[in-house]
């Protein structure tokens, strides 16, 4: 699969939905993203079964800051509509395999009880 852009319209569907989705923020101007874009573009055609979209920070501006993107490329990993990664700088190859095999890898029932955790308000002791 190719990678989709994504735009103010369509990130909720993308991102919401069942499975895995990287998200690749980046500008043309920025050399490490011209770098990274080759890499994030091989790895989507080598998983299919993972949506690969790219973000555009200087077209989508507002998405950007709703976002808090503050370096580019920065590179982000939902399942199940949920971010599980996040982190600025061009990957190599073999670092980008290794998160992909990491968000497959994730025990989505332990991650949603972790943040359920999270969000509780602390009972009183």
């Amino acid at each position: 699969m190719s990678t989709v852009t994504l735009t103010q319209d369509s990130i909720d569907d993308v991102i919401g939905a069942d499975g895995i989705t990287l998200v690749d923020w980046w500008a043309s101007w920025c050399g490490p993203c011209r770098q990274f874009a080759p890499v994030f573009e091989a790895a989507s055609e080598k998983h299919p079964d993972v949506v690969f979209g790219k973000i555009d920070t200087e077209d989508q501006q507002q998405l950007a800051a709703a976002a808090q993107i503050t370096s580019i490329p920065t590179l982000m990993a939902f399942r199940d509509g949920i971010l599980v990664f996040s982190q600025p700088g061009a990957l190599p190859a073999g670092d980008l395999e290794q998160v992909i095999e990491a968000v497959r890898g994730l025990d989505m029932d332990d991650v949603k009880r972790q943040l359920a955790e999270q969000e509780a308000p602390e009972s009183p002791a």
